[in-house]
């Protein structure tokens, strides 16, 4: 009898025991404190604009035409152009205006749109939404450190805007190998950006002269194209209404120069951009505020269809 009661006794001073430490340790936790917007915005040195997850119908121009964002010390900073992504600005672009944080909302002056406000909400650890009262829309943002960013990557997923930032792409160079092709007449290409985000312009000008002064005599509609298993590989087709459509494949040598191989005629090109479009500030920091409305990233089908007519200037 006396070892049954011994041993209960045992159990009951282990178990008060136990309830008293583990009530001691829910008494000394202490929740982690949650980040300020501040301190969110700025926990990633790129923020990705995931210009297709947007919901809302209306657009907030800055954002539109931004690839990234950047936060940092109360300047906002954005890479909008394809052209030197990855080192314009040490990665983060340039500079186009200043922030505002507080509680979780995001005040944005814009050096040429002006003011926005935003609410800001957490999705997860790494994504976050702007959403914009004044025009019910939501954009979404991922964020990302500089040396983990895939530049290569959105630079080839957009190679329709790289395209289009130059007023002009001059042909200097056509291979000597190959069938003689309509095509070996056009000297000049020209992309335009905003309206249908798919107009591209030619010319048979003789080639060095100032872009400004190029006869464009014929306009059609594009289509940049994926490659299947080749993400540094493209498609482009020109339609052409009296030629039917020209289709090239498309490579990037270099920042400012393309190589197009015909595969109809063997022929390679290679053409040389002419007149780069910064969007927001030329290099002698002049604000370009006609060229930078007409820029806006969209959703966009990596395709020619439904072609209009087009016309050649006689």
């Amino acid at each position: 009898m006396k070892t049954i009661k011994l041993l209960f006794c045992v159990v009951l001073t282990t178990t008060l025991l136990t309830s008293c430490y583990s009530e001691r340790i829910v008494d000394d936790y202490v929740e982690p404190a949650a980040l300020s917007l501040n301190q969110l915005l700025s926990s990633y040195e790129l923020w990705y604009v995931d210009i297709n997850a947007t919901k809302g119908h209306g657009e907030t121009p800055f954002l539109q035409k931004a690839f990234t964002i950047s936060f940092i010390n109360g300047v906002v900073y954005a890479n909008n152009n394809i052209v030197g992504i990855g080192n314009s600005g040490d990665g983060f672009g340039i500079d186009i205006g200043v922030y505002d944080a507080y509680e979780m909302i995001l005040d944005v002056t814009h050096d040429l749109d002006g003011f926005e406000t935003f609410d800001i909400f957490q999705v997860n650890s790494t994504r976050i939404e702007l959403y914009n009262p004044n025009n019910d829309t939501s954009y979404f943002l991922e964020g990302y450190q500089r040396n983990e960013f895939d530049y290569d990557f959105v630079f080839y997923d957009n190679i329709h805007y790289f395209l289009q930032e130059y007023e002009a792409w001059e042909k200097t160079y056509t291979s000597e190998f190959g069938a003689i092709n309509e095509f070996d007449n056009e000297n000049y290409l020209q992309f335009l950006p905003g309206g249908n985000d798919s107009t591209f312009k030619s010319s048979q000008d003789e080639t060095g002269i100032n872009p400004d002064y190029i006869f464009w005599d014929y306009t059609g509609i594009y289509g940049v194209g994926d490659v299947s298993g080749d993400a540094y590989l493209k498609t482009l087709t020109l339609d052409y209404d009296f030629l039917d459509n020209e289709y090239f494949e498309l490579s990037v040598i270099d920042d400012e120069t393309i190589e197009l191989f015909h595969p109809r005629s063997e022929t390679v090109y290679q053409f040389k951009g002419r007149g780069y479009i910064q969007y927001l500030k030329t290099a002698d920091g002049k604000k370009r505020s006609n060229v930078l409305k007409d820029k806006k990233r969209k959703f966009r089908k990596h395709k020619v269809d439904n072609p209009r007519e087009n016309t050649r200037v006689k």
